[in-house]
């Protein structure tokens, strides 16, 4: 190939090049609008075809009736202790236990969880899945924390100082009437705080959530990989009439 065929092969090579380079598409602007949806806005049949049967299957499962409650059961009936807090506590200590001594073969000693984790009322009336998603509506799992003498010694001075009553089961705590600590008993017998306790809690908890900053030193601690929404609606399947009241876990001596 001759200098001048070789100038003109190479100077088409580079228009060639160049046009590939400009035909290619970029990107100047997007634009967009914000859309409102609320109950005003008209559902789209196509759409509404293909949700519904997921809907209607989601609701049937949700709205099967598990158990009954005579009477509504809130956290806000009692002072140092609730009906809710009650139940919820001895639930999680029923239904989580079995799974620890199994995995473990050591036994909970008491739970503790917290009042602002209960975000509803159970009506009184039939008690389906949907009540479960309502009172318990976070993806929290149940944790066992080991904690020492000291750890559960501050724990005890939280729950006293406390202006709610949170969740408990296995521990009592009495006080006098101007709230100071009288005695602890775990498991019906005295807190001895040269051991360790096991104590459920919630996986949010046992990193310091509401201030429950004694239980980031535990010495061990073990994931149940169970719900505690799920503990709720294995417990509902399991019985008939939901019971709960206030009793002396949490006592104050006037």
């Amino acid at each position: 190939m001759d200098l001048k065929n070789k100038h003109f092969v190479i100077i088409a090579t580079i228009l060639l090049a160049q046009s590939c380079r400009e035909s290619v598409p970029k990107l100047r602007n997007i634009e967009g609008q914000r859309i409102q949806i609320n109950y005003a806005s008209i559902a789209k049949d196509s759409v509404e075809n293909v949700i519904a049967p997921y809907r209607n299957r989601i609701n049937e499962v949700l709205d099967s009736v598990l158990a009954y409650a005579p009477k509504a059961i809130s956290k806000t009936d009692g002072t140092l202790n609730s009906p809710a807090g009650n139940l919820l506590a001895d639930i999680v200590m029923q239904e989580v236990n079995p799974v620890f001594a199994a995995r473990t073969g050591k036994q909970i000693d008491f739970v503790l969880l917290n009042f602002g984790s209960i975000r509803s009322v159970i009506s009184q009336g039939d008690v389906t899945e949907r009540t479960a998603y309502e009172v318990m509506p976070f993806e929290n799992s149940i944790v066992i924390a080991e904690l020492d003498g000291k750890a559960i010694r501050a724990m005890v001075s939280f729950l006293t100082k406390s202006s709610v009553a949170h969740p408990i089961s296995g521990i009592q705590v009495i006080v006098d009437k101007n709230k100071s600590l009288q005695a602890v008993n775990i498991q019906g017998k005295p807190f001895d705080e040269n051991r360790t306790y096991y104590v459920a809690t919630s996986d949010y908890l046992v990193t310091g959530g509401d201030k429950m900053d004694f239980f980031k030193e535990y010495i061990t601690l073990t994931d149940s990989d169970y719900l505690v929404r799920n503990i709720l609606i294995d417990y509902f399947k399991k019985i008939d009439t939901l019971r709960a009241a206030t009793d002396d876990r949490f006592l104050q001596i006037k």
